[in-house]
């Protein structure tokens, strides 16, 4: 096999399609764009979800649903991770030190899931009702 022989497999490479070349084509006069109208027009052309005047269907549909950007600054920790920290005080700098939330992290909040047996003290932790009752009941608190 030489390179200058070389040639791509027999009908992979297909002709592009020549539109406005007489009637033999196939696409001739108009082209492939049908008769008349905006989109039969050089340079016409409408936005994206466009329906010719028409209340568009992304506008006909409600708005639904929220999601805050704080999302990204609120972190959460469960019992079990408290238990496995060797910590007495627990705090956000503790937290990011031992890897349980991210760095960009400003709010830590604790959830019940899991077990704590030893006492621990949250100093400007949230904590849910119940995770606060497990927290209490192990001889914890929270400041």
């Amino acid at each position: 096999m030489e390179i200058n022989t070389i040639k791509p497999a027999e009908g992979s490479k297909k002709a592009r399609r020549r539109v406005g070349r007489g009637i033999g084509s196939g696409l001739g006069k108009t082209a492939g764009r049908g008769h008349k109208g905006q989109k039969s027009r050089a340079g016409g052309f409408h936005k994206v979800g466009f329906e010719g005047g028409q209340m568009p269907l992304q506008r006909r549909l409600p708005k639904r649903g929220f999601k805050s950007a704080q999302l990204k600054y609120a972190g959460e920790v469960t019992l079990a991770d408290l238990q496995r920290l060797e910590a007495e005080e627990i705090d956000l700098l503790t937290l990011k030190a031992a890897g349980l939330v991210r760095q960009l992290i400003k709010t830590v909040k604790v959830v019940k899931s899991g077990e704590l047996s030893r006492k621990v003290t949250l100093k400007g932790i949230g904590a849910t009702a119940g995770a606060k009752a497990a927290i209490e009941a192990a001889g914890g608190s929270l400041a």
